[in-house]
């Protein structure tokens, strides 16, 4: 029997089990499931009066919000594709994602259209503009129609198509920081393998409160909206990181679960409220993006009493490829050895294949110390690149998909990855880790923040540089920095250079966009030698 997988079903499942139980809270509004579905077949009935069908493209521009959420299903059950796009990109980005994507409607949060408004009039595609309020706003604009006046207009009746688990359900940007952004393709098959990871491998329940700090724009919120819908759990909503206001929000309503980058977490870190205050419930953090320090991990479960989980993926992945749970036969293990495994990026998650090949696609040792690219294979591995069938061919090659991370393997299967494959620091002929360099400039009781990126040298080709941020009302200079590496590290890993920023760049994710601090550097490389 051929059911096919649908990435609606979830909704559908928790209407049928948990009809009146509170499923979403955006600020003093509240939806129960069933109130919050209807609301979702009012919004597919309009899209559908307004010309969607099957296969059509839908752009989205918003934070955290129900309306986001509702979007997402009403979609799924259309079999319309949605293409999220994140808040913090510049006028021109919108204007190719949106014409490269050649979406059909457009919804915006009403706070973000200003973002928009220079490229409105360039858009060939669009054919009606939906604009969502703000609480307390009425989300009416000019040549926009007003989200809750369009659902005002329908039936709560189910509207949903003919769906195939091979349909596309979203096109996901990446960020382009070496070119144009790619469409990454993604179907309700693979969505749906990730979901059914997500829900497993983070124990979601329906006792659980998810917080949403990770953005949904940001690879469908790794898939937790879709997976703690399906178990009846209660979302909360999160317009923007604000540390007080998550505190808050986690006694308030007993969040029990949060998804979020390593940066984001040194926020909560370093928001007082959080010690002062402590949460008493049970809580679990999910973290990816770059390698955290141990430190971080101790930090989290011995001072804030929560879980520590990291998971590490990508967005051609669905996100999530692996997790790093503590094995039962290592749970005796000394506390710092539980640290640095639960730091790893961990072990493959079901249905999921994970290798660490040399460059000529061999194996490398299970050793912890033998470096190679990881590269995956498995249902949640993208369709491929959106109109770009060359960029798809590089970078699935021979049935695998090839991330571009370098990583370690050790004998218990745990990856730890090392770096990105262009930031892997080769100074001299030796191999230096960024990641691991910074891990050991947070263990600085001075260091809120720390990017090691490469820099040119005569000699040595390149070298570490680290870029630091200080906490507030501490200091340190470049003679303590370099003392307190080298009695930490070889020498030749230690930065050979430190500048001091009042913040680093970031992406809406709170990934560290290394491609801006270096960039200075070779720069002017280019000038002296040209």
């Amino acid at each position: 029997m051929h059911v096919a997988l649908r990435m609606d079903d979830t909704l559908r499942r928790a209407v049928l089990l948990y009809p009146d139980v509170e499923s979403i809270v955006e600020g003093d509004r509240r939806w129960t499931y069933r109130q919050f579905q209807q609301e979702v077949h009012q919004l597919a009935r309009a899209m559908k009066r307004m010309g969607v069908v099957k296969g059509d493209r839908v752009a989205v521009l918003s934070p955290n919000t129900a309306a986001m959420l509702q979007l997402f299903y009403a979609c799924f059950q259309l079999g319309a594709v949605v293409v999220p796009l994140n808040t913090r990109l510049l006028p021109h980005d919108y204007l190719y994602i949106i014409e490269h994507a050649e979406a059909k409607l457009f919804f915006a949060d009403d706070e973000l259209i200003p973002l928009v408004e220079p490229i409105l009039s360039s858009l060939t595609t669009v054919s009606r503009f939906v604009a969502i309020p703000v609480r307390g706003t009425s989300g009416k604009r000019a040549d926009w129609d007003s989200y809750p006046e369009l659902l005002g207009e329908e039936s709560t009746e189910p509207c949903v198509d003919e769906v195939e688990e091979t349909d596309l359900a979203t096109i996901l940007y990446t960020s382009g920081t070496t070119g144009k952004p790619k469409g990454v393709m993604h179907s309700h098959r693979t969505l749906f393998f990730n979901m059914q990871n997500t829900m497993f491998h983070t124990r979601a329940s329906d006792s659980d409160v998810l917080l949403h700090t990770l953005p949904m724009f940001h690879v469908n919120g790794w898939g937790t909206p879709f997976s703690y819908t399906a178990v009846g759990a209660k979302h909360v909503m999160l317009r923007k990181i604000d540390p007080p206001l998550i505190h808050s929000l986690i006694k308030r309503e007993g969040v029990t679960v949060a998804c979020m980058a390593p940066t984001v977490l040194n926020m909560l870190i370093n928001e007082p409220r959080f010690h002062e205050d402590k949460t008493t419930g049970p809580m679990r953090v999910v973290i990816a993006g770059s390698a955290p320090p141990t430190a971080f991990v101790r930090t989290v479960e011995q001072q804030l009493g929560w879980e520590f989980l990291q998971v590490y993926g990508m967005t051609e992945c669905a996100p999530l490829i692996t997790v790093s749970p503590i094995k039962h036969h290592l749970a005796n293990e000394s506390e710092e050895t539980r640290f640095r495994l639960k730091a790893k990026a961990g072990v493959p998650m079901l249905n999921v294949e994970v290798r660490v090949v040399d460059d000529e696609d061999k194996d490398v040792p299970c050793d912890g110390r033998s470096i190679g690219e990881v590269i995956a294979r498995g249902n949640m591995v993208m369709e491929g690149y959106w109109k770009q069938p060359e960029a798809t061919a590089a970078a699935i090659v021979n049935g695998w998909y090839r991330t571009g991370d370098m990583a370690t393997i050790d004998a218990e299967g745990y990856i730890d990855i090392v770096d990105r494959k262009k930031d892997i620091i080769i100074s001299g002929g030796e191999n230096i880790s960024s990641i691991e360099v910074e891990g050991i400039l947070y263990e600085h009781p001075a260091v809120l923040e720390a990017a090691v990126v490469s820099v040119p040298h005569e000699k040595w080709g390149e070298v570490p540089h680290a870029v630091i941020v200080l906490r507030p009302g501490m200091e340190a200079d470049e003679v303590e920095l370099d003392r307190f590496c080298r009695e930490r590290m070889a020498a030749f890993k230690c930065p050979k250079g430190f500048s001091f920023a009042p913040e680093l760049p970031k992406t809406a994710s709170g990934k560290i966009r290394k491609v801006e601090l270096r960039q200075p550097f070779w720069q002017e490389k280019d000038r002296l030698v040209n």
